[in-house]
């Protein structure tokens, strides 16, 4: 395996990363607009052009994740490292739940992206699988999640599995099934394309996509501060607009 220098930094997986948040950052966009009414009303629940781009742009983030542990291990980051970014992780996913349930108290994010990431980097951390093991794992991940599911699942106590009859109330859901499968996969391509196609994701990036590499460093700090932001601005529309 031809090893990235310790804690260097992928370009081209930074601006991966950077486009899934810019591609998020839309869709979030959207989202407040229509919650105002300052667009025509959309069903982000149920129209497939606002799900099909959820689901894309969750996978596309969950890739990452599993792509990053591919690389972390190669490098050999330390436990102090790994701890230190995982109770940050931690931490802004108590407070997404926290925030959420002050907006929406009836459809609180109980188990969302950050949560699925958090338990997902546990499982990854742990347990040890070449490509091929991790691949096979992801595939049965998402195999398990679409054909099995049992109403024991469906409180808001045990959905975080995933293995539930019906959709919950909440304005987020990534359980640990389907999703670690998709982590569990990146994290297998990435072992596998560090061994065998090392320039994939160690080649140079063109000076033009550099801005979403930087993005895709501060994916975290990004992911928690946008909605406040981007509701800030619509709420500074929506006051300012009828004096204009």
């Amino acid at each position: 395996m031809t090893l990235p220098a310790r804690f260097d930094r992928l370009d081209r997986l930074d601006a991966l990363r950077g486009l899934a948040m810019v591609w998020m950052t839309l869709f979030h966009f959207s989202f407040d607009l229509n919650q105002f009414r300052l667009i025509p009303r959309q069903n982000f629940y149920a129209d497939p052009f606002w799900t099909w781009q959820r689901l894309c742009i969750v996978t596309l983030f969950l890739t990452c994740v599993g792509l990053s542990q591919a690389v972390a291990q190669a490098q050999g980051t330390p436990s102090d490292r790994f701890w230190r970014r995982w109770w940050r992780l931690a931490g802004c996913a108590l407070l997404v739940s926290a925030g959420s349930a002050l907006m929406f108290p009836h459809s609180w994010i109980s188990f969302g992206v950050l949560h699925a990431v958090a338990l997902s980097l546990l499982v990854v951390r742990f347990v040890r699988l070449p490509d091929w093991g991790w691949l096979l794992l992801g595939l049965a991940a998402i195999g398990l999640a679409s054909g099995v599911a049992h109403p024991v699942f469906d409180t808001r106590w045990t959905n975080w599995v995933g293995l539930v009859t019906h959709k919950p109330i909440t304005e987020d859901h990534v359980p640990l099934l389907p999703w670690l499968g998709v982590v569990a996969a990146g994290l297998g391509a990435g072992q596998w394309l560090l061994t065998h196609r090392p320039g994939v994701l160690q080649g140079r990036l063109p000076a033009g996509l550099q801005p979403l590499a930087r993005l895709g460093r501060w994916s975290l700090s990004y992911y928690m501060v946008h909605q406040p932001v981007l509701i800030g601005l619509v709420l500074a529309w929506t006051y300012c607009a009828p004096n204009l």
